[in-house]
């Protein structure tokens, strides 16, 4: 158990650069909107979002590297795009090039929301699985609270902070780089993509599996085989089955059928569904505009500056905070549970908001009730939805459905964060978190009615149930 913690730990600080990346630019937006005086919707195209378009493009063709290169491989080159960008965009003279850097950070945030969940749920046996890859979670509210008290402590240290505030980043990426190369390469992606059993065997020991060889044996029946075809036709020749040729034929196209490298199946059609509605709901909630919009919205409830950026701070926390709880209940109670609790503390947490801008109601009800709706994510959709989807995939298209649950989530939180500028100076703020709140009931009414719950289960008996 010690080296799979050691390795789902070091995997999953991609997931601390990931939060530190999206929760940093909280600090900075309003200063760099000031210094290149920047329009509502240029605000929102070259300095918030550009990274979210980064991350689209990065979570949709993740899965590439992550299949022809290996996971190891592709955790690697997130930590370069991670560097990278940090150091870039903390240099940046214009709105351009601080896009181009950003938008390279979030390419590294859409890959890693791949590989690592991926990483992680292919080497940990199913008792551990969803600790494990919701380690994921944690270390992404982790970076968040992180980079929102390096943002109050850095706040104010000269009129180019923000450039510290962006820059800083850049040490926790080498580290990640210099620890993720100490990995192994996930065995099942050996198992199917390299045919490399006795490296597989290898690690699974290594990781305590309890049942190597069932586990090997279950990898490779996911995985088409000519020599598989050779051998059932002997087999119905030696039992003198008639029609020989015809029999071959119907189990070939079969095979072709099962064969599972293609996503877009009849077959894949409920998970599909199960991951693009997980992910669709959880920008939905508005998470990324409270964590992009933090401050501000802080100031709007009546908070001078200085309490915004120190309530901020306090979001990290809270995140941090339910996201271990989280982390400890979902193996106990399972993810099903977990999502019941969080969407009904979004309803009532994003109800008493909207009552309270709408109401002119003081600063402190507003803030106490983002913590609230915060706690409720981070219990709930947060601790899950990396999970989730990593779980209900076969092997042989696990990549791809990573692809499609996270190119989902990114495309909304990008266009989220795109239009809020110009929805905050069209819409009243009420108006904003009551639409909001209405999109959670109908997260209620997806758990309530479609969700099915993974928790203790094998990849693979998971798989065989969408058969």
């Amino acid at each position: 158990m010690s080296k799979l913690l050691l390795w789902s730990v070091t995997v999953a600080v991609a997931g601390f650069l990931f939060g530190f990346d999206t929760a940093v630019i909280s600090g900075a937006e309003q200063k760099i909107q000031n210094l290149w005086r920047l329009s509502p919707f240029e605000h929102g195209t070259f300095i918030v979002s550009s990274a979210l378009w980064g991350t689209v493009i990065g979570a949709l063709t993740g899965s590439i590297p992550c299949d022809r290169l290996g996971r190891k491989t592709t955790l690697i080159i997130i930590g370069v795009l991670y560097a990278l960008s940090a150091l870039g965009s903390a240099f940046a003279t214009n709105e351009y090039i601080f896009a181009i850097l950003r938008f390279v950070g979030g390419v590294g945030v859409g890959m890693s929301s791949i590989a690592v969940p991926a990483y992680i749920s292919e080497v940990a046996p199913a008792k551990h699985r969803g600790r494990l890859v919701a380690l994921y979670q944690f270390q992404i509210v982790f970076g968040i609270l992180i980079a929102f008290v390096s943002n109050y402590f850095i706040s104010g240290f000269a009129d180019w902070d923000w450039r510290l505030m962006l820059g800083i980043e850049t040490l926790p990426a080498l580290v990640y780089l210099l620890m993720v190369f100490r990995v192994p390469e996930s065995p099942r992606w050996l198992i199917l993509h390299k045919n490399d059993v006795q490296t597989s065997r290898k690690i699974l020991l290594d990781i305590g599996e309890e049942n190597i060889d069932k586990v090997i044996d279950e990898i490779k029946q996911s995985k088409t085989s000519t020599s598989d075809i050779v051998k059932t036709k002997q087999v119905l020749e030696q039992v003198e089955l008639h029609n020989v040729e015809h029999e071959v034929k119907d189990i070939i196209e079969e095979k072709k059928e099962n064969s599972g490298n293609r996503l877009f199946k009849k077959k894949y059609s409920f998970p599909i569904m199960l991951a693009f509605l997980l992910a669709f709901f959880n920008q939905l909630s508005g998470i990324n505009f409270i964590l992009y919009y933090a401050p501000r919205v802080f100031e709007m409830a009546g908070l001078d500056a200085s309490a915004s950026l120190l309530s901020s701070t306090g979001i990290g926390l809270t995140n941090l905070i339910f996201t271990m709880a989280g982390l400890y209940l979902i193996d106990m109670v399972g993810r099903k549970t977990l999502m019941l609790i969080g969407s009904i503390g979004y309803i009532l947490s994003l109800g008493i908001v909207a009552w309270a801008f709408a109401g002119g109601h003081g600063g402190l009800i507003v803030v106490l009730a983002i913590f609230a709706f915060i706690a409720s994510h981070a219990i709930g959709q947060g601790a899950v939805i990396w999970v989730f989807i990593a779980e209900i995939f076969p092997n042989s298209v696990r990549a791809k459905g990573q692809a499609l649950g996270s190119g989902t989530h990114w495309v909304f939180a990008a266009l989220i964060s795109l239009l809020m500028p110009v929805a905050l100076s069209a819409f009243s703020a009420s108006t904003i978190f009551v639409f909001f709140a209405g999109m959670m009931v109908l997260q209620l009414l997806y758990v309530l009615l479609l969700m099915p719950e993974t928790k203790g289960k094998s990849l693979e008996d998971i798989a065989h149930e969408y058969k």
